[in-house]
């Protein structure tokens, strides 16, 4: 098909939005090992998780044999505010590169959250309404996710009580006040509102947070708190499982004009939009249907994937939460002040580690002056201000195109947009007044975390 035929922007009708999310662990021959109990080391049961989790999302989160799941309609409903989300081929992007390779992203930055983590809030708030609880409590790293949380609360009736990361919740003011417009409460963390948040402070005095430390407030609060429950933006299985819509339409877009991409990328933090995106087209590799190859980004400074270790370890700092087998830098790991953008979390996703660990995937990790410098470049040629996050998937897209000028390959690339910089200013005014920096964690700095993974059997 000739360039003329594809548009700058492939949108899909409404009825051609996905009604079923796809559970990618349905078709991993390699399952994701089960969540254990942090005293007794034995498999959690849906009782235990029904204490911190909404039933529904329980269900979810132990499936893994339903390929699809069907979205309720109330979500369909609040999903077509925003939904189906554009498919963007990058053609002055290409024009700009010289380079042969047809670049596509998909850009989940057109809703008030300014990023993909709507898709999965609408759907948690949904279920804990659906129970008839009076709120639930969440963590926040760069503050998208409780953006989101908080427009989703608002809209169902739920009470929201967000812990940030301290660090993100004094560099990025704009996004905690989006949080509490929308009626949500915003705590830094680690506070001194929760018992664990005193532990850490404790041990670990004026340290700058990280999302371990806010998930354990977080889910200290649900659990001490009647009617509540807690929720999370990434990591756990569910939270692919809903982010599937991303890939979905991908896929759907695509194929409405014979494109298949070689090669898919998307930034890694704890999972969500990666896993996302990937999902059905992992599918079709995993059932030898298709071929793909998949990048994971990471953060140089928060490297899970491309330094860290496969292991049961805490989804938290405070050890409240279950334990998973997943790449991990240690629960006590605390990414540097430095640090601007989200991505902040210790581990990775279950499902993302195993198929790391199977080499179904590739990771690279990229410092953040090269990222912020791929993400300037990228706001000048495509006109999209990105999230600090996103810009990671745009370093590794640019580097993949160039790649392509180089040996004259005409690869197609898809990457995931995850949403806009505008409530990320503080950072890109650090970068352009040249003080921004690289840090970049020592072996012996991530050693003395991984030291205190638990020991399992």
């Amino acid at each position: 098909m000739s360039k003329q035929q594809i548009p700058y922007k492939i949108y899909l009708d409404e009825s051609e939005m996905p009604k079923s999310w796809y559970n990618l662990r349905a078709d991993m021959k390699t399952k994701p090992a089960p969540l254990l109990n942090g005293q007794t080391f034995k498999p959690v049961t849906a009782d235990e998780l029904k204490a911190v989790f909404c039933d529904e999302l329980v269900a979810q989160e132990l499936d893994d044999t339903t390929p699809y799941i069907a979205i309720p309609q109330e979500i369909l409903d609040f999903y077509k505010m925003y939904r189906p989300s554009p498919l963007v081929r990058a053609y002055c992007l290409e024009k700009k590169l010289g380079t042969p390779a047809k670049i596509y992203y998909k850009f989940e930055g057109n809703n008030t959250s300014g990023s993909h983590k709507l898709n999965s809030a609408i759907a948690q708030a949904y279920y804990a309404k659906k129970q008839g609880l009076k709120g639930v409590t969440t963590e926040t790293g760069a503050g998208q996710w409780g953006t989101a949380l908080s427009m989703a609360c608002a809209y169902l009736g739920l009470d929201c009580k967000v812990f940030m990361v301290k660090c993100s919740y004094e560099q990025k003011p704009f996004r905690r006040e989006v949080m509490r417009t929308y009626g949500a409460s915003v705590t830094p963390s680690p506070s001194m509102e929760t018992a664990v948040g005193r532990k850490i402070n404790a041990e670990h005095p004026g340290n700058n947070g990280s999302l371990g430390c806010a998930i354990s407030e977080a889910v200290e609060r649900a659990v001490t708190s009647e009617g509540y429950r807690y929720v999370l933006g990434s990591v756990l299985n569910l939270v692919l499982l809903h982010q599937s819509i991303i890939g979905l339409e991908c896929k759907t877009a695509l194929n409405k004009y014979g494109v298949k991409p070689d090669i898919i990328i998307g930034c890694a933090g704890g999972g969500s939009n990666l896993g996302g995106l990937i999902s059905p087209f992992m599918g079709e590799k995993l059932r030898g249907e298709n071929d793909y190859r998949f990048i994971a980004v990471e953060p140089s400074s928060c490297p899970s994937f491309t330094r860290g270790k496969f292991a049961y370890d805490f989804s938290d700092t405070g050890a409240i939460c279950p334990l998973q087998k997943m790449y991990t830098l240690g629960a006590d790991f605390m990414p540097s002040a430095s640090h601007a953008g989200g991505l902040r979390y210790h581990g990775m996703s279950a499902v993302l580690s195993q198929l790391y660990h199977d080499k179904l995937m590739e990771a690279t990790s990229v410092g953040q002056v090269e990222v912020f410098k791929a993400a300037e470049y990228f706001a000048k040629v495509e006109g999209i201000l990105p999230a600090p996050e996103s810009a990671h998937a745009i370093k590794a897209a640019i580097d993949e195109a160039t790649k392509c000028k180089e040996t004259g390959e005409e690869k197609t690339i898809l990457f995931g947009l995850t949403g806009t910089g505008y409530f990320d200013m503080v950072a890109y005014q650090r970068y352009n007044d040249g003080e921004m920096s690289d840090y970049i964690p020592t072996d012996e700095e991530i050693g003395k975390s991984l030291a205190k993974l638990p020991k399992v059997e």
